[in-house]
């Protein structure tokens, strides 16, 4: 039987379209996965990266974060995972730099620590918005010490807990707002912190309220209201005895930051996580950090939580995927979509 052969979508060098050509079949070295791919979704940075070369660290790469599909070859001192398993992945070629750990091909190298298995009912399709989001959030929400995002900026360390199996959960007593709740990674950290008993007010669009609430908000508001501010400090202050942790900025625009330190102000300070670099002066008594999403401390969330989390529904794969095409040359056109803008879906390429 002929081995199998690999494709990529190439990028060649920065701005420029990607480029689907022959690829070398990768290996599995010790600690790895090679993953024959299914289905691949896509991230904003995804968008950053092909259009600045931010964080490519050689030319020509492959470059993508969240895969799905089945295990085609298991490094040599891996114990969780079989050749054949349907997984779901995050691909890190963001800190590597190397082209075999990229999404956007036929196969993908992923850590095992960066894998779970995804149940059979789950549709890989579905399972893949799941990945890089997951990372992300666990990033947000559990570190315990500043790390480094880039040159000058921190990581935030909120601190808290993993998210627990149990149901239901216990309440910690904390709040915590997230700006940009219907986005791919404030979905996902909400649902984590509500399975860590932590309650989440999430700001969003009027018409992704239901969504933030299937997701576990226990109260939305709306983003273009011009006293948002006031009503999630109203909010933040009828919780009673609860901590105020601070926000999440999924967003992470001038509007944004200026609503969320109009709160944190009202409310005693707190944290600022965010997606993009935060403001460059912030009160005191306010920790701001922006999330680096590749990072050890999900480790026990891959491995203990994602699978029976997703089985019993605790879990959901969210937001839902959109699903652009079907072959490595429908990425450019997910990324093209991607970049002009989409709201609480995520898009997704089949392979």
């Amino acid at each position: 039987m002929a081995a199998p052969t690999n494709q990529a979508a190439w990028l060649m060098k920065a701005n420029t379209p990607l480029q689907v050509g022959d690829a070398p079949l990768p290996t599995a070295g010790p600690g790895k996965l090679v993953v024959k791919n299914a289905a691949i979704a896509i991230n904003p940075l995804d968008c950053h990266m092909q259009d600045s070369g931010v964080f490519v660290q050689q030319w020509p790469t492959i470059f993508g974060c969240d895969v799905a599909g089945e295990v085609y070859e298991v490094g040599p001192d891996v114990q969780r995972f079989k050749k054949g398993d349907r997984i779901i992945g995050h691909a890190i070629n963001l800190v590597s730099g190397s082209p075999q750990d990229g999404a956007f091909a036929l196969y993908t190298v992923i850590p095992a620590d960066k894998a779970a298995i995804l149940p059979d009912a789950i549709p890989f399709t579905d399972g893949v918005v799941v990945p890089m989001a997951l990372e992300a959030a666990v990033c947000v929400l559990s570190l315990k010490v500043p790390g480094v995002a880039m040159p000058g900026i921190p990581t935030p360390a909120l601190g808290l807990p993993y998210p627990s199996l149990q149901h239901p959960v216990l309440s910690l007593g904390k709040t915590l707002v997230v700006y940009g709740g219907s986005s791919s990674v404030g979905s996902m950290t909400t649902q984590l912190a509500t399975a860590a008993g932590i309650d989440v007010i999430s700001i969003a669009s009027t018409h992704n309220f239901d969504f933030s609430k299937r997701c576990g908000a226990v109260q939305v508001f709306d983003y273009k209201d011009p006293s948002v501010a006031d009503k999630v400090i109203e909010a933040v202050g009828k919780t009673g005895q609860h901590d105020f942790i601070g926000i999440f900025d999924a967003i992470a625009t001038p509007e944004t930051y200026a609503h969320g330190l109009a709160i944190l102000a009202k409310l005693g300070g707190g944290h600022l996580a965010c997606v993009h670099p935060p403001p460059a002066e912030v009160p005191a008594n306010v920790k701001a950090g922006m999330i680096f999403a590749v990072n050890d401390v999900a480790t026990p969330v891959w491995r203990d939580y994602v699978t029976p989390a997703l089985q019993a529904g605790k879990l959901q794969c969210l937001p839902p995927r959109t699903i652009v095409g079907k072959g490595l040359e429908h990425i450019q056109s997910a990324l093209k979509q991607s970049k002009a803008g989409v709201s609480a879906t995520k898009l997704v390429v089949e392979l």
